[in-house]
Order: C-alpha cells, then structure tokens, then sequence
C-alpha cells in the first residue's frame, strides 16, 4: 500500500492541523457570531462594513486560534 502524498512527523503541536482547524472554526462559528452583531450596527457604507467585520473578526480569530493551539498542546502530551 503507498504511503499517502503528505504526511508529517511533527515534533511538538502540528501547526498546519491548528491553522486548518482554527480557519474551518473561525467560518463555522465565528461567521454567524459576526452576522448576529452586524444586525445592531450602523453599515451604512462598505468602508463601515469592511471596518466592522476587522474589528469584530480579528478578535474571534484570536481567540480560536488560541483555544484550538492550546487543545492541540494539551492533548498532545
């Protein structure tokens, strides 16, 4: 049986795995938690749009990409 194209042999937490799993998250949950707080917001131009979807993204994704780092730190022991 061949070995499959791509595989890895991390020494530690696998940051490839937690860049996937942290964008596939930031969409599946953060998207919907972003759309939700739009509805209270003033958008009424594209710049106000693009500027609230920054502000209110980057820290959703700071906070998965942590959580889902330390998961992959904490079960890899």
């Amino acid at each position: 049986m061949p070995e499959p194209v791509e595989t890895t042999s991390p020494d530690g937490v696998d940051f490839g795995w937690v860049m996937q799993v942290t964008f596939v998250l930031t969409i599946a949950v953060g998207a919907p938690i972003v759309a939700l707080l739009s509805t209270t917001a003033d958008l009424t131009s594209w710049g106000a749009r693009a500027e609230f979807a920054i502000r209110v993204g980057a820290p959703i994704w700071v906070v998965t990409a942590l959580s889902v780092f330390a998961y992959a730190k904490r079960t890899q022991e």
